[in-house]
């Protein structure tokens, strides 16, 4: 039986490409599930929540502050991509924030991030940029940009 960090894990290891430098470590990721504002969701490949003994096909992660929250990571693994999934753990993602009285969400990716095309269909705008924010694991600089999704 898994528990969920080790799903979490999982899915991370598959779907963050190690060059991009984005996925977090199982130590960061349990460091920030003690807090009582981070919340998770997990699903499978079917968009629903993974019974104990299965493996979940993606995840979001989610930090809440009065009035607002940050969707700090959203994974799919690939061979579940293009699918829906990427589409209703964010959809759940904001359901859950309207639910804890949030207005606005907030994420950030890297510019040139594919699922940016994600996030603008689901109506999130750029509201800013980090210059240089991200380092590829060959040295490059990527920035990165800020997206707010009013709810």
């Amino acid at each position: 039986m898994m528990d969920d960090l080790d799903r979490i894990m999982a899915v991370m290891e598959a779907a963050f490409d190690p060059l991009w430098g984005e996925a977090w470590t199982r130590r960061q990721v349990g460091d920030s599930l003690t807090f009582p504002h981070t919340h998770y969701r997990l699903l499978t490949r079917d968009a629903v929540e993974p019974r104990s003994d299965e493996q979940a096909a993606g995840f979001t992660l989610v930090r809440a502050a009065p009035g607002e929250e940050e969707l700090l990571l959203v994974a799919v693994v690939p061979e579940a991509r293009g699918r829906g999934l990427g589409h209703a753990l964010i959809t759940q993602a904001v359901a859950d924030a309207r639910t804890r009285r949030a207005e606005r969400l907030f994420l950030e990716a890297r510019h040139n991030n594919p699922a940016i095309a994600l996030y603008r269909r689901m109506g999130f705008e750029a509201i800013g940029q980090r210059k240089d924010y991200y380092q590829t694991s060959d040295g490059q600089k990527l920035d990165a940009i800020t997206f707010a999704l009013r709810i």
